[in-house]
């Protein structure tokens, strides 16, 4: 069993400074989270991620690659489109569109594990309305059951390649308009309503999934405390109700909607009591200092642990994306997930 700190951080640029190594050395640190401003190149990500590897060889290392709007690693790499072009190929032709999330979701995973990343956190499962302003086409489609069966191919394809998939944002974060980065989103709608719609994907596919990220929106018919902060949401309905048993990881502390928790350690101290098994917390160097040292005699379950090691990535060493991009598989991957473009 891998022993995990209960903190995933982020780093600030395309090398380690000396604080970078001290924050991953730090005994809260149990995972790193790269963005765009880490990256050059792939060799240039690979030789990064294996020198934090050096300092700690069973971090969990992980990257927002969805495609589209949301794709970290660009350069060297396939350009991704947005999950939504899968449903409007799924809208003409139902089959072709299921075979090529799979092969999106393989490709992907692929491209990402190579250089030394164990996951991309993906997919989104929320609803692709147009209301939303953050959602939209991260979304695979409008309406429930189409997510579903392109979902189940998509992560059917990481799965085959070596990654665990991260369903997101529990129980849905696309029947609100509000960025949950920059505002505190209210969904007023029943219970009820978010079941039978919003819910659907995480509920069909809890076996699927590895992982679940849930929201930072107040459910206000349900809790006070966004999803993420909500023992209703994350012990009651998604482990009790639903049976899902993978990793519960928080979305970003620093995000305005996480305010309502309190200050940044009282928001890691809320968001593990309720059931998230890593807490997130990027972009604000000041405060992932302060939250590393509150949680410094923090233990995870026994159960946690074993969670989170079942997210590293099964592989057994990085082979490098060029190498990848040599072998027939990924050529003809690329070439059919480029017809999505």
């Amino acid at each position: 069993m891998t022993d995990f700190g209960p903190l995933m951080l982020d780093i600030e640029g395309t090398q380690l400074s000396q604080q970078d190594i001290e924050c991953i050395e730090h005994s809260a640190c149990g995972g790193l989270i790269l963005f765009s401003r880490n990256f050059q190149s792939a060799v240039q990500i690979e030789e990064l991620i294996q020198s934090i590897r050096e300092i700690k060889p069973n971090i969990l290392v992980a990257v927002d690659q969805e495609g589209g709007r949301v794709q970290r690693f660009k350069q060297d790499f396939t350009l991704l489109p947005a999950l939504g072009s899968l449903g409007d190929l799924f809208a003409q032709d139902r089959e072709q569109a299921i075979q090529r999330s799979f092969q999106f979701g393989e490709l992907m995973a692929l491209e990402v594990l190579s250089v030394g990343c164990d996951i991309s956190f993906s997919p989104v499962l929320d609803l692709g309305l147009e209301e939303s302003q953050i959602i939209g086409n991260r979304a695979f489609a409008k309406d429930p059951q189409t997510i579903i069966e392109l979902a189940r191919s998509f992560i059917a394809g990481m799965s085959k390649a070596g990654m665990a998939a991260t369903g997101k944002h529990f129980p849905g974060h696309g029947s609100v308009v509000e960025d949950s980065h920059i505002a505190i989103p209210y969904d007023e709608r029943s219970e009820g309503v978010i079941y039978d719609n919003d819910m659907q994907p995480f509920i069909a596919l809890k076996d699927d999934m590895l992982a679940v990220m849930p929201a930072h929106i107040i459910y206000s018919e349900i809790d006070a405390l966004p999803a993420g902060f909500s023992e209703i949401w994350i012990k009651q309905k998604l482990r009790q109700e639903i049976g899902f048993n993978g990793v519960v990881f928080s979305d970003d502390l620093s995000m305005k909607g996480a305010e309502v928790a309190g200050d940044f350690s009282q928001r890691a101290d809320v968001a593990l009591a309720a059931g998230c098994d890593m807490v997130l917390l990027c972009n604000n160097r000041p405060q992932t200092l302060k939250v590393l040292e509150h949680l410094h005699d923090f233990n995870l379950t026994d159960e946690s642990k074993v969670r989170l090691g079942k997210m590293l990535a099964k592989k057994t060493s990085v082979f490098g994306l060029q190498k990848l991009k040599q072998t027939a598989h990924w050529k003809e991957l690329a070439k059919r997930v480029s017809t999505l473009n």
